[in-house]
This record gives C-alpha cells, sequence and structure tokens, in this order.
C-alpha cells in the first residue's frame, strides 16, 4: 500500500465544535485556507443537546444539532477544508507540525488551533443514555429553565454539584442533591450557602440505579436509587435529572507536550488562547472549565484565528 501523500495547511483545527467553527470561518475569510478535522464527534457536546435558547441572534427555540450544522456549513462555504478524520497523535516539536490521522494519513501545519472539547461525566446507566436531553441533563444552565416549579435531582458532591444545585432553586421548586458519601467534597462557603437553602434536600449515602420515565413522549418521572451502607431502595418521584460529577477535556493527544492544569485542561496565556508553543491555540472547553457555554467557544474560536492570523504574518 502506497503512502497516501502529505496534506499540508497554514492552519490546522482540530475539533468541530462552536470553537472549531468559529475558528475556521474566520481563518478562512483571512484567506488563510484553513483545514478543520472533525474528530469523533462532528459538532461536539451540542450534538447531544436538544433545544437551545442561549445563543444569542434567535428569539426562537434553535436545535443544537441544527445550530452545528449552520456553523459546519458557514466554515464550508467561507473555505475551510472539511476533512472527515480523528487526530490519534501529534508532534508539536517539529516544525511545521505534524499530525496523525486514524487511518494514517500525515497532516503538517504552520499553525494549530486546538478545540477538541471536553465531555461531561456521565452515570454511564442504559436508563440515564436513554432519557439524555429529555429530563435527563449534564448542563443546569443549558436547561434548568425547562423546568420551572418542578422537582428535580443533582447528583454529585463537588463544587459543580452543589452550584448546579443552587443555580436549579431559581426555577424548581424543590431539589435534591444525591450523594454517594456522607459528606461534600465542595468548600465549605459553598457547603454553608447550601445547607442554609429551604429548596435543597441532601441525599447522603446514595447512588442512582435506573431513571424511570415514560417512553412516548419521552420523559422523566422518577429515580431509583440505592443506600450504599444498608443497600436499601427507594424511589424519588422527580421531574428532570441533572448530572454534576465533573467533565474531562479531550487532551491526552496533548500530553507531555502542552502545559495543562491538574485535571487535564489546556493552559493559555492571560487572555490569549495561546499555549505553552507558539503557533498553537486553544479555543473552548479544552481550556475552560469555567463558563462552558457555546458562546464563549465560538468567541474564543475568533480568538484563536486572529492570533493564528497575526502569528503567521509576523513569521
Amino acid at each position: 500500500m502506497s503512502e497516501k501523500p502529505t496534506k499540508h495547511t497554514k492552519v490546522l483545527i482540530i475539533g468541530s465544535g462552536p470553537a472549531g467553527y468559529t475558528a475556521a470561518v474566520y481563518a478562512a475569510r483571512a484567506m488563510l485556507k484553513p483545514m478543520l478535522v472533525a474528530g469523533m464527534q462532528p459538532g461536539g457536546q451540542l450534538t447531544i443537546t436538544t433545544d437551545v435558547e442561549n445563543y444569542p441572534g434567535f428569539a426562537d427555540v434553535i436545535q443544537g444539532p441544527w445550530l452545528m450544522e449552520q456553523m459546519r456549513e458557514q466554515a464550508k462555504a467561507v473555505g475551510t477544508d472539511l476533512v472527515e478524520d480523528h487526530i490519534q497523535s501529534v508532534n508539536l516539536k517539529s516544525k511545521p507540525f505534524e499530525a496523525i490521522g486514524d487511518g494514517g494519513q500525515k497532516y503538517t501545519a504552520d499553525s494549530i488551533i486546538i478545540s477538541t472539547g471536553a465531555q461531561a461525566r456521565w452515570l454511564n446507566i442504559e436508563s440515564e443514555q436513554k432519557f439524555k436531553g429529555f429530563g435527563v441533563s449534564a448542563c443546569a444552565t443549558c436547561d434548568g429553565f425547562f423546568f420551572k416549579d418542578k422537582t428535580v435531582a443533582v447528583v454529585g458532591g463537588g463544587n459543580a454539584a452543589v452550584e448546579e444545585a443552587m443555580f436549579l432553586t431559581k426555577f424548581a421548586s424543590k431539589v435534591q442533591l444525591i450523594h454517594r458519601r456522607d459528606e461534600l467534597r465542595a468548600e465549605k462557603l459553598l457547603q454553608k450557602k447550601l445547607m442554609e437553602n429551604k429548596k435543597i434536600e441532601i441525599i447522603w449515602d446514595s447512588i442512582v440505579e435506573e431513571v424511570i420515565g415514560d417512553e412516548d413522549p419521552k420523559n422523566v418521572k422518577g429515580l431509583k436509587i440505592k443506600n450504599v451502607k444498608n443497600n436499601e431502595t427507594s424511589e424519588l418521584k422527580i421531574d428532570g435529572l441533572f448530572i454534576a460529577i465533573g467533565h474531562d477535556p479531550a487532551t491526552s493527544l496533548f500530553k507531555d507536550q502542552l502545559e495543562m492544569d491538574s485535571t487535564g485542561y489546556l493552559i493559555t496565556k492571560s487572555d490569549s488562547t495561546e499555549t505553552n508553543i507558539p503557533g498553537v491555540y486553544a479555543a473552548g472547553d479544552v481550556k475552560d472549565k469555567i463558563y462552558r457555554q457555546a458562546v464563549t467557544a465560538a468567541g474564543m474560536g475568533c480568538m484563536a484565528a486572529l492570533e493564528a492570523e497575526k502569528y503567521l504574518a509576523a513569521n
């Protein structure tokens, strides 16, 4: 089998959520002819989000997959080379930078924009996956609004879980926080606020065994939970379930090459998307564990493209 010819580009964009597509739009309009490698989940986390109400510019509710399709078409229309492949290794020490796809295709690039995103950690039980987007969510800021005056449950015990539970009290009439241990990992100040909130009830030493709901139309009715100390199971009546057990950034590809924090998020310079290697930029959830919104990811994608353009002009 003959080797596939190497594909070279001025700007290689790895990943295809709002950050990657926006970076592509800006880079293409700057006549840089970017190449975007879509990865395993083209469109990223928004492709598993149904109703989107907080993306600027749309007065009516839009669908996450539709929004990503539109961004993809826009990137293509302005001249992005869209590639269906998954990058499995990179060499950021070589000049130009090198990347290898799953099938052995080699890519070289003068600059790289990393927008590989993150994935929410799930409980990975079948019923949870079944109702994902139909009452089971991993983002309170995205979906809390849909549970006005309803009862919801949050799973987790860290800062994220406590913050999501507090946020949900703005809408829900009751929030039950389910934690598998008998104490929370969250900061003490957050815990104090949580305990003082009359709308929140904590269910200690418990895990979710099953999400119960209707088939048609799909919606969540309750949970089967198990107490890990006495193994007793019980049922909770709820209308929505929020999983808040953390996110994992897709950064294993860049281990030992780029600076990361202790949880694997890429570190960039202040007010910039530049990593510790000049010419390599990171945008979106791959570097942002605070906001994690489509609009902030898109904003960073724009920043990365403008920074890459400046870098290429100087070099």
